[in-house]
This record gives structure tokens, sequence and C-alpha cells, in this order.
């Protein structure tokens, strides 16, 4: 990955991928501590809202020797103060590299074209592959590794995680069901890519699974269509019932969450919860990822 950009988990073979998530667990343990980042600077573009993103690489930058720089939306302007292939151009004359927390997937795009330096992905409206760099590091961990057979069913919105969700699936093999309303299911080009995939409607299709996961149902730029979205949601609410088809199985969430929306408290705090693992894995996936690139 030296020198690279990351826009998509397909951007890494799977033998990288796998590489990647050996690169996260050594970095975890403390079996490696690199400084890859000694003496250059990152800048951290945020259009979104950010805490666990902002916070895990900031520190994890630091921990590698570097330096952060913050830059808000309204310092910046992406799209309306200036198009973002400028915005890059002249970053990349001043930092080593730029991650990018975007509304449009097509400004990152323009971006990365415009930028000699790595632009990395923090999330866009079509995908969200650092979340899931850290999302297959806490499955690891909490299954015992990934070269079993194992299920993950995601129930709700078919959003940028599950895009990411669904190249790890391709990469990986792992077994993925997408629960969801017709309206809401992901693109059809990438299902096209997928025939893996199963898509349901019917909440029997998370038994079996071993991982059942759900994020809101109303993301950040879509507060207009919330009254429609929770309409449509409600039967997908995950609750003990639902985790019931699923004895056993661990619940992931990327949070924020709305305890009492897309998942009941009593799922969200309980003992089969990986939330707070999968924030944690954040910090230490976008270190390796950062160690690979630099």
């Amino acid at each position: 990955m030296r020198g690279s950009d990351f826009l998509d988990i397909c951007d890494l073979s799977p033998q990288g991928l796998r590489a990647l998530l050996d690169l996260s667990r050594d970095l975890k343990s403390g079996k490696v501590r690199p400084r890859p980042l000694a003496g250059r600077s990152i800048a951290l573009l945020f259009q979104k809202p950010s805490m666990r993103t902002r916070v895990s690489f900031e520190v994890g930058i630091e921990r590698l020797g570097g330096t952060s720089i913050v830059l808000g939306d309204a310092e910046v302007g992406v799209g309306r103060r200036e198009p973002a292939g400028d915005v890059a151009g002249v970053l990349a004359r001043y930092v080593d590299g730029i991650v990018a927390r975007l509304f449009d997937h097509k400004d990152l795009l323009e971006m990365a074209r415009a930028s000699n330096k790595p632009v990395i992905n923090a999330l866009t409206d079509k995908s969200h592959p650092c979340q899931v760099l850290a999302d297959l590091m806490t499955m690891d961990e909490a299954l015992g590794g990934l070269d079993r057979n194992f299920k993950v069913a995601f129930v709700g919105d078919g959003n940028n995680v599950v895009y990411s969700l669904i190249e790890a699936h391709l990469s990986l093999g792992f077994q993925l069901a997408v629960v969801s309303p017709p309206a809401y299911r992901p693109a059809p080009e990438l299902l096209a890519r997928a025939p893996g995939v199963q898509l349901s409607g019917d909440l029997e299709a998370v038994r079996g699974a071993d991982v059942v996961y759900t994020d809101v149902w109303t993301s950040m730029g879509r507060e207009s269509e919330a009254a429609e979205r929770r309409a449509q949601f409600e039967p997908y609410r995950v609750d003990a019932a639902l985790m019931a088809r699923a004895p056993g199985a661990r619940f992931m969430h990327c949070l924020p969450a709305h305890r009492g929306e897309e998942v009941e408290a009593e799922v969200l705090d309980g003992p089969n919860s990986l939330v707070l693992d999968q924030a944690e894995n954040r910090l230490w996936a976008q270190m390796a990822l950062l160690a690979a690139i630099f």
C-alpha cells in the first residue's frame, strides 16, 4: 500500500486485507511500535461532525510520530467555497496525506485525482471502509478468526457501511445477509457484483448469524426523510426477540446509536454487544492503514 490512496475496501487484495488486519492486531498487542509518520503532517478534513473518526485518527497519527491538522467544513467549504480538486491540490503542497470525511463520494474521487499525496476515505455517502476495517478486526477477535465460515446479518438501511461490508464479503468470503425493506437495499450495481449476498425483507434471514449488525435509520444529510424512514424500519428494530433468532450471536453497531429506535438498550448494552470493541478498534485499524501507506 506504500503511497497509495485508500478509498474503498476493494482497493485491497484479499491478501493485503488480511495482512492489514494482522498488523492491526500486532499494534494493539504492542508487538510492533512503528513511527512511520515521524516528521510528517496529515490533514483531517471533516464535512460531517465526528467524534470516533476524529479522535481515533488524531491519536493514531500522534502515536505513529506525526502531527495532524483538523479542518472543518466552515473553514474549507468543499464544493461551495472551493472545488474538491482545488482543496486537495493545495493541501498536497503542505501535508503528506489527506484523511477526508465527506458527503459526496464524487468529491473524494476528485480529491484523489488532484492530490499527489495519499487520500484516505474516512466516510462518504457511498462507503465507510475504515469502519469496516475495524469491524473485521473486531469479528476476528470475537469469533476466533476470519477463516471459519461465519455469517453476518445486517438489519436496516443498506447504507455506506453495508457497501463496505459487501466488499469485505467479496474479499474474505464470509456469509452476508442484508435484511431491509426493498426500497432501502444496496445499489443494484453493487449487488450485481455480489450474487452471494442474501437479500431479504424477512427477519428469519438472521437465523444462523454469528453477528447481527445494525446502524441508524436516518444518516446525516437525510434528516428530511426521518419520519418516513421510522415508519419503514419500525419492524426491523433489533431487540431481544430478533436476537433470539440467532442464539449466541454478537451484536455490532458503528455508533452513534439511538436506543429504542434501531436497537433496544438491552441489546446495545448487553453482554453480547461488541460496540465498544468496534469503537476502540478504529484506532488500531487506522494506525495499521497509515503505517502501511507511509
